[in-house]
């Protein structure tokens, strides 16, 4: 087994370079050529992997590479729809379970959305962040298994389709400040009417998606 913080370290930043089309989507690349670019051994690669392929985010073909997806608009719906009850239980469960550390944690990150942040890739650290914090605070691991899939590809259509970032950032952000701050202030309500807002905005950002500007 490879040393926990390699492994967790090839996976950031192979996750990444996903999110942020370094590597192609559609694209076929090497073991080999993924631990030239983020400097680490086959084993932390290859374990990076298998939770990347567990994750849907990479397919893992034996003697040929590995398959980066493309994210396709059919597949970010059908995604959104799972994430949209998972969300609203995770929310919902957060609400009545997040211990005090946790919500001293929310508050902190809603205070970044307040504050703005200067780029996508500074956006995807704190939203990761959000997102941990909220399936943390619902205390369930199988409920963590099932959104860290739904969250991370959908990221990723997020990030590839921003026209407008500096508008879409500001966007998000109110709409993921507004889920933390309900579940500080133990409103379960408000909690899962805010989470049901942000789906509501990813669902009609993918839409948006087939009519491009121009």
């Amino acid at each position: 087994m490879a040393e926990p913080n390699k492994t967790t370290r090839a996976y950031e930043a192979i996750e990444g370079m996903i999110t942020f089309q370094e590597l192609v989507p559609g694209s076929l690349i090497s073991e080999a050529m993924l631990m030239e670019s983020t400097g680490l051994g086959r084993t932390p690669v290859r374990e990076a992997l298998q939770r990347l392929a567990r994750e849907r985010m990479v397919e893992i073909h034996p003697n040929r590479g590995v398959f980066v997806p493309p994210a396709s608009i059919e597949a970010q719906l059908k995604l959104l729809e799972l994430r949209r009850s998972l969300e609203a239980l995770a929310v919902r469960l957060a609400t009545h379970r997040a211990l005090a550390e946790q919500k001293r944690q929310m508050r902190e990150v809603i205070e970044q959305f307040r504050r703005g942040v200067p780029d996508a890739r500074a956006f995807d650290a704190i939203l990761k962040q959000a997102h941990a914090l909220i399936v943390e605070a619902a205390h369930n691991e199988y409920l963590s298994v099932a959104m860290a899939p739904l969250q991370g590809l959908s990221r990723r259509f997020w990030f590839a389709h921003l026209r407008d970032p500096e508008s879409e950032l500001r966007a998000a952000s109110r709409l993921h400040g507004d889920i933390l701050g309900a579940i500080c202030h133990g409103d379960e309500t408000e909690a899962v009417t805010a989470s049901t807002r942000l789906n509501d905005y990813l669902v009609d950002f993918a839409y948006a998606t087939l009519n491009p500007p121009g």
